[in-house]
């Protein structure tokens, strides 16, 4: 067997990453092609990350350039497996002790959404888009996170296909709800070999009385939210009816206080509760909680209503919180992905296109993460976290580790006077992670909110696209 040709060398330590990934490509073009998506991926652009884009052309004029043609092929009909990829990547983070998956990690599961023109792409429908906050024609993704106090990074994403783009609707045997396709993508990860003290999930989830049971039943932990004002069944008119009605009822003395310390150094004061009612309790195999800013007012955008299977013993109140504040990181990752790396930029049709372009903006994503473990500059799990019995923190507050290796990255990149490759933007991107940390006032009714910034027009002494569309 002969050996592979050489391939050209992505920048720096980009290379030594790539190189993992060659043994999924068949041919020297796919190898120089991926290490050319993800070097365009990283680099900074001003304007969308487009194929043209990626491959440094211009916009309609040379779109049908060689470089971009190639880029096409590549992620629409060349033969290599994403899955395979994404495999890969999830081992290769799990083997740098810094970042890799533990016990005191959780799963975070969620969905997003991005506006599409037309209806010639796939899984492409009106359906509600989170990043717009309303019903809007477009693409819906169900993903799952690994996160915990110190980093975050990406495992599995699949398309939601709406029952419109069916043949029979729901009935189709193809149709998979939103649930379904978390509770799948959670067994994937397991299959994988990550581990997590808990899924979490918003009210979306967890209010999906199937998913719940599904993994109640399977015996995996999770925290998830559910909505405050939602009845749960039948009950005499002077018990409670919700989660809200039992808060309400909670006595003075039920509260317990809980300080929140948050990376930026500020502190908040939570109080929390744990919830007797329809068969919900501290001592039962399932337990609900409360947790809030204001007990008496139970202010909607500061008040957690959750609900889960962890034992009392294990997870006392202020750990609850603490885990359930990781959820926000998701957000975090959202906004990293959609405006530094181009995840909803993709110009192609198919699914398995779609798919591919995923899994490689998730490449070049944990490549950040991956290239600091390579370098030293983030803690080890042991090194920051305190064992579960200990932690007392709520959970949306990285604590002192997590500062610290922000200020590091943040020194590193501000070190640079300008960013002039893949690895440069790395750790630029890094640093804004650890600069920018999410706090508990990103709450899932604040997704409307959340704008990709308008993209600047080039200047004239870049590229002449106008003048070529006057001249025609």
């Amino acid at each position: 067997m002969t050996a592979p040709r050489p391939c050209p060398p992505a920048p720096g330590l980009l290379e030594a990453y790539a190189r993992r990934f060659d043994r999924h490509f068949r041919s020297l073009a796919q190898r120089r092609s991926f290490r050319e998506y993800l070097t365009g991926l990283l680099l900074p652009r001003d304007r969308n990350k487009t194929l043209t884009a990626l491959a440094g052309a211009e916009p309609v004029v040379q779109a049908q350039a060689a470089a971009v043609q190639r880029l096409q092929f590549f992620l629409s009909e060349a033969p290599w497996d994403e899955q395979a990829i994404n495999a890969q990547r999830l081992a290769m983070m799990s083997e740098q002790p810094a970042v890799a998956s533990h016990p005191l990690g959780v799963l975070v599961l969620d969905d997003t959404g991005d506006r599409k023109d037309g209806h010639a792409t796939a899984n492409v429908a009106r359906q509600y888009l989170g990043s717009r906050g309303k019903i809007d024609n477009g693409i819906v993704a169900v993903t799952t996170l690994w996160v915990d106090e110190r980093c975050y990074w990406p495992l599995h994403a699949q398309p939601y296909t709406p029952e419109s783009r069916l043949p029979l609707g729901k009935k189709d045997p193809a149709f998979r709800t939103k649930p379904q396709i978390a509770l799948a993508l959670i067994e994937q990860a397991r299959r994988a070999g990550i581990e997590f003290e808990a899924v979490v999930a918003d009210c979306f989830y967890g209010d999906n009385q199937e998913l719940e049971a599904a993994l109640h039943a399977r015996g995996i932990p999770y925290v998830i939210a559910r909505r405050g004002k939602v009845g749960l069944g039948w009950a005499p008119a002077d018990m409670a009816h919700s989660f809200m009605d039992a808060a309400q009822e909670l006595p003075r003395r039920a509260w317990r206080s809980i300080t929140r310390h948050f990376r930026d150094g500020h502190t908040e004061q939570w109080w929390a509760a744990e919830l007797e009612f329809f068969g919900y309790g501290p001592h039962r195999q399932l337990r609900a909680i409360v947790a809030t800013t204001d007990p008496a007012t139970l202010l909607p955008l500061s008040t957690w209503y959750l609900s889960t299977n962890l034992p009392l013993d294990k997870a006392p109140l202020p750990h609850l919180v603490w885990l359930y504040g990781l959820r926000v990181w998701i957000e975090e990752h959202y906004k990293r992905v959609k405006h530094e790396l181009g995840w909803a930029d993709f110009m192609v049709r198919s699914d398995r296109a779609i798919r591919r372009h995923w899994a490689l903006v998730w490449c070049a994503f944990s490549f950040c993460w991956w290239h600091e473990a390579q370098q030293g500059a983030l803690r080890k799990p042991e090194q920051s976290i305190s064992p579960a019995p200990k932690r007392v923190r709520g959970k949306n507050e990285l604590g002192t580790s997590m500062s610290g290796a922000g200020l590091l990255l943040a020194a590193r990149a501000a070190s640079r006077p300008i960013l002039a490759g893949p690895v440069e933007v790395a750790q630029h991107l890094l640093a804004r992670v650890a600069q920018q940390a999410p706090s508990t006032r990103t709450h899932r009714a604040d997704l409307g909110r959340r704008r990709r910034p308008w993209n600047q027009p080039l200047s004239p002494g870049i590229t002449n696209y106008r003048q070529v569309r006057l001249r025609k």
